[in-house]
């Protein structure tokens, strides 16, 4: 059915539903998978045109997919990732043509009305942009380590 996901990542807890899903998804439909993350800060959306260094963020972003990616291939999955920058719908829509992927499978936060005013919804406007399908998982709020507050 599917041979290759793109799977955009936050480096949020809303990843946990999304990679759950998806790791059982590629494994049923023996599919590879592409991991996205796209850092949307201004050093990240000038750093090709300013040929500027990543900055501290965009190196723990890409921490965070190579780790990702580590522990599908340790389940036997075929990853890999890529760190993107600038418009986070834009770029996820134009990494799934550019990859061949045949899915975005992504989470989603579950805001309504007003809050997708204020904050906006990547995953709305990717189901808009996109020529392939989109498979939205909900993800859930979760408490951070040591009773911090909740993301």
């Amino acid at each position: 059915m599917y041979t290759r996901i793109l799977v955009p990542l936050e480096h949020s807890a809303y990843d946990v539903a999304i990679l759950a899903h998806v790791r059982a998804l590629a494994k049923c439909c023996h599919a590879s998978i592409v991991l996205i993350h796209v850092a949307d800060g201004w050093a990240a959306r000038n750093v090709n045109q300013l040929n500027l260094r990543e900055s501290e963020e965009m190196k723990l972003d890409r921490e965070y997919l190579e780790g990702e990616c580590a522990s599908l291939e340790e389940d036997g999955l075929q990853a890999e990732c890529l760190l993107a920058g600038g418009d986070p719908a834009r770029e996820i829509t134009d990494a799934a043509a550019r990859e061949h992927c045949d899915l975005i499978a992504m989470s989603t936060h579950g805001h309504r009305f007003i809050k997708d005013m204020i904050y906006g919804s990547v995953a709305n406007e990717v189901r808009h942009l996109s020529r392939v399908p989109v498979l939205m998982v909900r993800g859930e709020r979760r408490e951070t380590p040591r009773g911090g507050p909740a993301v």
